[in-house]
């Protein structure tokens, strides 16, 4: 897909083994109107416990972002670079020098894709897909890399015909002469075959024949359960019986020992008049159910317990995408990290489990310098990129007009957004972290439980550090103190965000 970048938890999964663990990772589009800077993806990453991600390029700023950080990341080579490395192995070395030696150790690269979908999307760049991992690869060789880094290529599960019953299923034999050397070449590499399942594609084009509870990972009865009449394996959902499809195509053609990876994978949270199952519930179950499925390991019938691990699509709503509603809601968060909704996860420490139990908050200290609250609440409505519009006159959280009020608005509000990270609420000692709710009247602030229940928390993204660089827009550090500077500050960033976009 265009203008990807692609955010995962990766494992490297064997068919052959049964004692590894497999990860659950994001893809994130990057066509927002209003996308978070690579600092402040890393910090949702964070936030968020992801500690595998996947680009689809190779950005530099990216990777400079998530130097250090010991998260493990996979780069891709665009699909319009193929033809290129594809028929020059020296391109192929000036690509791995610039996208991998050039960061590595500090960043942790660990994979690197060869394009996406290539056959489906880019055909003629076909017969040059297998040289292009070889090239890849190469240049690792010779820079002793290729233990650490491993090469492979996603795949639509459109190549794979008869996909149910599994055991019936084969890759389009169009594609055989590409298909047998990539397989030849992952298996002596040790890589995997990355396939992109789509479950709600196959729903919505099965014309009512496949349940919806088949799709979304929901208890079925033994008898509504599919059998593979030749195997007698039962499949209780379809992403199992996808990666299964893989697994028995790759076995038709005598390769049975490559694991699979599922890149892409998701639900959109809303669509069209005509995409009556794309809804928040329905994204919501299916993700939750996804997530707990593969994080137990349970693998698929073919292969129990064999980790399977899993990219969703995707970390953030791409509101810029072209094409129908539901092409623009697969995101877990907006663009302000805000959670489309939360999803159904308990367990302490697990990746995407937003705790909406701890309920914290970030308020300004009784007794604090008035100057000095001034001073930390315009930086935090500018540099920080607090969204301080609820404190204009005539807005629910104006009054009480005074600094400390608005101090606490916008001190809380980073500190949700930045997920309660060490030193979120601190503001050169002005603020302090309390558990009761500083909503009043009107005003719910973030990370509260509104009056209808509705449960506002964030892992929004704003900067990383309470830095005074002024940077996007240059509130005053400084500024005089009074009941209505906080307009009159923000009014100027208004103006002034206004110019720098003429």
């Amino acid at each position: 897909m265009t203008l990807l970048l692609l955010l995962c938890l990766l494992g490297v999964a064997s068919a052959s083994t049964s004692n590894e663990e497999s990860f659950i990772g994001v893809n994130i589009g990057t066509a927002l109107s209003d996308m978070p800077s690579p600092t402040q993806v890393v910090a949702l990453l964070k936030a968020q416990n992801i500690r595998h991600v996947r680009l689809y390029d190779a950005d530099r700023a990216m990777l400079t972002a998530l130097a250090n950080t010991g998260i493990h990341v996979t780069i891709s080579v665009p699909n319009d670079q193929i033809l290129g490395i594809g028929q020059s192995n020296a391109t192929a070395a000036n690509w791995v020098s610039r996208n991998v030696i050039a960061h590595v150790p500090a960043t942790n690269i660990t994979a690197i894709a060869v394009g996406s979908e290539v056959l489906t999307t880019l055909p003629n760049a076909a017969p040059v897909l297998v040289s292009a991992l070889k090239f890849i690869y190469s240049a690792l060789v010779a820079a002793n890399l290729d233990a650490q880094i491993k090469v492979s290529t996603p795949h639509s599960s459109s190549i794979i015909l008869d996909s149910f019953p599994p055991s019936q299923a084969f890759f389009n034999r169009t594609w055989n002469p590409v298909m047998i050397p990539l397989l030849k070449f992952l298996q002596s590499t040790g890589s995997h075959l990355m396939l992109n399942a789509y479950p709600y594609y196959d729903y919505i084009q099965a014309n009512g024949v496949i349940p919806l509870d088949y799709a979304l990972f929901q208890p079925l009865q033994p008898n509504k359960e599919a059998v593979d009449a030749n195997t007698l394996l039962h499949y209780t959902n379809v992403f199992d019986a996808l990666v299964d499809a893989s697994y028995f195509a790759m076995s038709e053609l005598n390769f049975t020992n490559v694991p699979v990876v599922v890149t892409e994978t998701g639900w959109p949270s809303k669509g069209d008049s005509n995409e009556p199952d794309a809804t928040t519930d329905n994204a919501n179950t299916y993700n939750s159910n996804l997530i707990r499925h593969v994080l137990n390991n349970t693998g698929t019938p073919k292969h129990p317990g064999i980790a399977v691990s899993t990219f969703i699509y995707e970390l953030y709503n791409e509101d810029s995408r072209p094409g129908p509603v539901s092409e623009k809601n697969w995101g877990l968060f907006d663009e302000n990290g805000v959670p489309i909704y939360i999803l159904h996860l308990t367990s302490a420490g697990t990746v995407l489990a937003n705790d909406t139990a701890n309920q914290t908050f970030c308020v300004a200290k009784e007794g604090a310098d008035p100057k000095l609250l001034q001073a930390a609440l315009d930086w935090a409505c500018g540099p920080g990129r607090v969204d301080c519009s609820p404190m204009l006159q005539g807005k629910p959280c104006y009054e009480p007009d005074n600094v400390i009020a608005h101090a606490t608005f916008a001190f809380n509000s980073y500190y949700q957004r930045m997920a309660k990270s060490l030193g979120a609420c601190d503001f050169k000692g002005v603020a302090a972290i309390t558990t009761t709710d500083p909503s009043h009247g009107s005003c719910v602030v973030l990370g509260s439980v509104g009056r209808n229940g509705t449960f506002t928390n964030t892992t929004s993204l704003a900067p990383s550090s309470n830095s005074t660089t002024t940077s996007g827009c240059p509130v005053p550090y400084s500024a005089p103190v009074g009941a209505g500077s906080f307009t009159a500050s923000l009014i100027m960033c208004i103006l002034v965000v206004s110019m720098m976009a003429l």
